[in-house]
């Protein structure tokens, strides 16, 4: 069954959003964002215990930011620079796949990669699996948002989200014994109908992201992501209206075929047409010929 394709929102004046899209691809933006974070190198400041950071950047930065869809603005009129909350999987994309921030700890030490990761290992456990996830569809110019209020692990977008409605609620399901209690996540019908129902009904195809290792590795490292493979899986509802045969285009034989058919049902009708008229014709001459034997 054919996905539905992303689903563009309708802009004022009559605007087309996905010629606005294709004329600013995403591959683009980050580009211009590597561009210009690399010169600066701007600082992200780790806060508090969920694992999320502030990170200030130049006015022009806040605009390249926004276009593509990393982290939350946080209004200050005040502030010289602009603020952007993000969430650990974009502070470690933008460390470790762009390098092109710079992060620090709340008491201004500079944290490197493999105290980045141990930092956000210790503060949620499935990070490996949510950051290799997260990197493995922003590598694929997907826009990617939290799926909480979903019921997923993410949302993908094909675009900016003020472009385009989302696509895909994703699911992660890692394998292995590794990831520990997580390995038992669409083991079950009643789970994976959920999951579908779930996201069936806020218009989306579930995607499923299965993650696996090559072979026996140690996730207390970085260097444990090129060990990392994802396989993509997209499950959907079977619709029976959609496979009715009246739904079906038919082919060329096909519809020589009906037309035969048809042809073969007109003819059967207006023979038994003519068998009623004929057989009405016959009572009507045998009830007058009785009427006037009587008299």
């Amino acid at each position: 069954m054919d996905l539905p394709g992303p689903r563009w929102k309708k802009g004022k004046d009559g605007k087309d959003f996905a010629a606005l899209a294709a004329a600013n691809p995403m591959s683009a933006i980050f580009a211009e964002l590597i561009a210009s974070f690399t010169s600066s190198m701007p600082v992200a400041i780790l806060s508090g215990t969920g694992g999320a950071a502030i990170l200030g950047v130049e006015p022009e930065q806040a605009v390249i930011l926004i276009r593509a869809a990393i982290g939350h603005a946080i209004e200050n009129t005040l502030a010289e620079k602009h603020w952007f909350q993000l969430s650990p999987e974009e502070v470690f994309y933008l460390c470790h796949a762009l390098n092109c921030i710079r992060v620090e700890s709340e008491d201004k030490k500079q944290m490197y990669e493999v105290e980045l990761w141990d930092h956000f290992r210790s503060v949620s456990e499935p990070f490996p699996v949510m950051y290799k996830a997260y990197s493995h569809l922003r590598l694929k110019n997907w826009v990617v948002r939290s799926g909480l209020q979903y019921g997923a692990d993410f949302v993908a977008y094909s675009h900016h989200p003020a472009l385009v409605h989302s696509e895909f609620a994703v699911v992660v399901v890692p394998e292995g014994a590794e990831f520990g209690n997580r390995c038992g996540r669409l083991k079950v019908w009643s789970d994976l109908l959920c999951a579908l129902r779930a996201s069936g009904s806020v218009a989306k195809t579930l995607l499923v992201l299965t993650i696996s290792t090559v072979s026996n590795c140690e996730l207390s490292s970085p260097d444990c992501l090129e060990q990392l493979v994802v396989h993509e899986r997209t499950i959907t509802r079977w619709m029976p209206q959609l496979c009715r045969e009246q739904r079906c285009k038919p082919g060329r034989d096909h519809t020589n075929v009906s037309r035969e058919e048809q042809v073969m049902k007109n003819k059967s009708v207006a023979f038994n047409y003519c068998g009623v008229i004929l057989g009405f014709t016959v009572l009507s001459s045998l009830l007058v010929y009785k009427l006037k034997f009587r008299q």
